[in-house]
This record gives C-alpha cells, structure tokens and sequence, in this order.
C-alpha cells in the first residue's frame, strides 16, 4: 500500500506548507473597576424599576397584595429571562458589541414604560389577575431582562483566566447583590420620598443611556472597533428613544400629588363649586364640603356620622380618635357639630396631611390633632380608657391594612376606649363576603356588645359595598342609631343579635399570627 503522503499535483515536495493554526483573538478583561460598575449599575436598576413600577401602576390598580407579588414575580422572571439570554449571547457573539446595546435599550424602554402604562393602565383600571399581570409586564419586564443581560456579558468578559473563574463570578455576584441591595433602600427611603415616579424613571432612562453611549465609545477607543450595525438600525433606534422621551412628557399623569403612599389628586364637585373629591390611587376616598363642614356626601360618613350623633346627647363634646385622616371629613363633622371635641388623627402620610391643609380646607389647632405614622403603633402609646369614639378608617387602596384588622387590633381599641364608649370601623368588601364575616368575628372577641350597618343588598350577598362595624362594651343605642338611620326607608340595615350571629356564622378570626385579608377579599 502507498503510504507516502499525497501532495497537490504540480507541486515539489519542498514546496508543501504545514496548515496555519488560527489563534483565537485575545481580547482583554474589561478593568475591574468598570466591569463592578457596570454590575453594580445594572443589578442597581432592576431594584429601581421593581419598587417605582408599584407606584406606577398603583393608581390603576390599587396598592394590593396581588399587584405587589405580581411586580415582584414579573421582576425575577424577568431577571431569569434576561440573565439566560445574556449568557446565551454571550457564547455567540462578542460581549463588547452587545453591553453598550443593552444599556441603551434598557434606558429607551425604561422611558417608554412611563407612557405605556399610563395609556394602558386607564384601559386596564380594576383588580382583575390578567389586568394585573399585563400592567406589571408592560410596567417591568423589558427594561428588567436587557440590564438582567449585563452581568453575564460582563462575566464573560472578565473570564480571561479559566483558573479564577470562581474568584470572577463570585466577585460580580456579591456586587450585584450589593447594587440591588442599595438600590432597593435608596428608592424606597430617599428617592421615592423625594422625587416623583416620573422624575425617577426620566432620570434612569438617562442614566442607562448615556452609560450605554459613554462604554460604546470607551470600547470602541480601546478596540478602535465600532458596535455593527447598519445606520439605519441605528437612526431608528435613536428615534425610538426621541418618541419615548416625548411620549413620557405627554402621558396623562393620574396624579396631582405623589406622596410617598399615594397618587392622590383633588376634583372639585362639578355639581358643587365647594365640593372637593379626593382621590386616592384611582380611588373615591373623601368627600369635603368647603362651605357646609355638616355634609356627608357618602353613606358611609353618613353612618359614622349617625354613630356619632347617638354615642352621646347632641351637642356633648367627645374625645375622638381616628385611624385614618384622609380628607379629615368625620373629624370636622364632629367638631362643627359637637364643638370642644378633641379630634385625634392617626394618619400614616404626611404628605396626604398637608395635602389636606392646602385643598381641603383642614386646620390643625386645639380640635384637630394630626399625628403622622402608622396607626398601630399610636394606638399603643394612647392611655387607657382615654376615647369616647374610635373611628377606624384606614385603607390601602381599598383594602383594610392586615395589621389593622386582627384581634390583637381589636383588643388595643377596647383598651383605649372609655366604659360606654363606641368603636367604629369602616370596611369594604364584595361578595362573598369572607373578609367582613372575619372583621365582625374578629371585632367580636374583644367587645361583648356588636352591629353592622350595611345596604341590605350587600348583606345579602348580591353585591360589594362600605360596611359599617359598630361596637362596644355596653349595650348599644341601636333604636336611637335605626331611627337616625331611617332603617325602615329600606336603604340600610342594622343587624345585630341573632341574625348577626347567623350572618359571621364560623367566619375565621384574624390574628397577627394569620390575618390573609388580601386572601378573604378577593372575589370568588
């Protein structure tokens, strides 16, 4: 057998070359400083978005449970996404033609998620699951997945040595953790106390941009090689962000004022020129008459107001407290209607408190004590047997907050309030009815003497409404309260006795152990 080796015909045996061995281009790590802060920046900006994106969408959806888990699940899946397509590109092209791209397009769809959910959230107004899980997608996922692709871009980038690998990706992991970290505690209590949403996000969108436009340059001066793309892809792009800035500056913007817990803004009555409507994250909360402190638009204030009207002889002066400030309705009902009485109010925003003093007519003085912070740590610092009403009419949205609502609540109430004194407590809810049979057990075994005030229509299961909870330690002035009521009219019930036994029927007793309020409310 010829085993001599074969040679191309016409060529001497001197002349044949062994084949070229194509090194691979060594491309330098990105310096240890830029590449920490580009992980840093990226981790960073995921945390931003995720906690701007609940006020985002707050307003059209309510500041629940529900929206809250679905911000957050929508977050990490996008980081999930995001981080395995970073890897995955990362294997197929070089990582130093794609970090620039990804900020810059996480800064350009950073600053078209401001009109995108503004114009979708007016469509998708409600609570329903598939309205939430759209509106938080549109408000956090594409913007998340591109800076959840910078790490491994960067990672790869950094693996110029195969035996520090473990060094590398630890090293970036800690500074993405540390990023998130500080992001998460700067929005949550500086930025969001300081800035609006918009101003947030506008300056975010800049700051990706231009960290994009700065690397590209930087890469492209160490490499004197440009990120491809044709021009055209690139002039569109550049338009695409143009579009978004001028899209955000004109988006219908729900709010007149962003407090650190609210979009809340002031209607005036059309019907009224002295009415003023406030409206808390999509939400009718308060109803204030400038002109006529005695009016109470609402039923509900109506109810509490005839609570209050029967709790003592016309005209006795009471010491009030209120959880719950909102537009101050109740508590200057009660000093119009009852002068000398000491309104405390427990209200959580203090933005919301001068908010008030600007537009609803609110004055702070002798009779009205504004006290800002959370309602169950001020109950427990209040002496015992100091009230002669407690008015509990605190929402998150239109949800009860679950500390509020428990037993151990209950019982810090009945501390406070004096021997013949009454508790009220607002709380919505829809059919079928799990979250106020709960409330009303709950209510229940603190105080020895219960009712509820409610549309019979909504006691009856056939649909969602304002409940009124009133209670006590004493037998209460239920004739007085159902003829001031106009029980027999038919527009509302008092049940008390039997048939409220009937209707908690063995309704779950909330606790600060167990209290899923946004559970029980949901409808079925």
């Amino acid at each position: 057998m010829d085993t001599s080796p074969t040679t191309v015909p016409g060529a001497t045996k001197d002349s044949v070359q062994p084949a070229t061995v194509i090194e691979p281009v060594q491309r330098r790590a990105l310096p240890n400083g830029l590449a920490s802060t580009l992980v840093f920046l990226a981790s960073g900006a995921v945390l931003v978005l995720e906690t701007v994106s609940l006020r985002l969408v707050g307003p059209y959806l309510g500041v629940t449970l529900q929206v809250t888990s679905s911000v957050i699940g929508v977050a990490l899946g996008a980081i999930a996404y995001g981080a395995w397509l970073g890897g995955w590109l990362a294997d197929r092209r070089d990582p130093r033609t794609l970090l620039a791209p990804a900020l810059v397009l996480a800064g350009i769809t950073t600053a078209i998620t401001l009109p995108v959910v503004r114009y979708a959230g007016e469509v998708l107004r409600g609570g329903a699951t598939a309205g939430i899980l759209l509106l938080t997608a549109l408000a956090v996922f594409l913007p998340a997945a591109l800076l959840a692709a910078v790490t491994p871009l960067v990672v790869k980038l950094q693996l110029s040595d195969l035996n520090r690998t473990g060094q590398v990706v630890g090293r970036l992991s800690s500074i993405g953790t540390l990023g998130g970290i500080t992001a998460t505690l700067g929005t949550g209590f500086v930025l969001v106390a300081a800035l609006p949403s918009t101003v947030i996000m506008v300056g975010l969108a800049l700051l990706l941009g231009l960290t994009g436009l700065w690397l590209g340059y930087y890469l492209w001066r160490q490499e004197r090689t440009s990120v491809p793309g044709r021009p055209g892809v690139k002039a569109a792009v550049a338009l695409l962000g143009l579009v978004a800035a001028g899209l955000a500056t004109v988006a219908p913007n729900p709010c007149d004022v962003e407090t650190a817990y609210h979009c809340a803004r002031v209607e005036v009555d059309a019907e009224n020129p002295d009415g003023r409507l406030l409206v808390l994250n999509s939400a009718w909360h308060s109803y204030v008459d400038l002109a006529d402190p005695t009016h109470l638009e609402f039923e509900y204030t109506q109810w509490i107001g005839a609570v209050a009207d029967v709790a003592a002889p016309a005209g006795q002066r009471l010491d009030a407290v209120h959880l719950g400030g909102g537009g101050f309705t109740i508590p200057t009902y009660l000093s119009a209607t009852r002068p000398g009485t000491v309104n405390t109010v427990f209200e959580i925003d203090g933005e919301l408190v001068e908010l008030g003093r600007r537009e609803l007519g609110v004055k702070p003085g002798p009779e009205l004590r504004p006290v800002v912070g959370d309602a169950r740590m001020l109950v427990g610092d209040l002496p015992d047997d100091s009230a002669d009403l407690v008015v509990g009419d605190a929402f998150g949205h239109l949800v009860v907050p679950w500390h509020l609502a428990t037993r151990e609540m209950a019982a810090d109430i009945r501390r406070v309030v004096r021997p013949g004194g009454l508790y009220v407590q607002n709380v919505i809810d829809y059919p079928p009815l799990r979250f106020i049979r709960a409330e009303l057990a709950t209510v229940r075994a603190e105080f020895g003497h219960l009712a509820l005030v409610a549309p019979p229509a909504a006691i009856s299961g056939a649909q969602g409404a304002n409940f009124l909870i009133v209670a006590a330690d004493t037998p209460l002035p239920l004739e007085a309260l159902r003829q001031r009521l106009g029980e027999n009219e038919g527009s509302v019930t008092v049940l008390d006795g039997a048939a409220l036994d009937q209707f908690i029927d063995d309704a779950l007793v909330l606790t600060d152990e167990f209290a899923p309020v946004d559970q029980l409310l949901a409808t079925a």
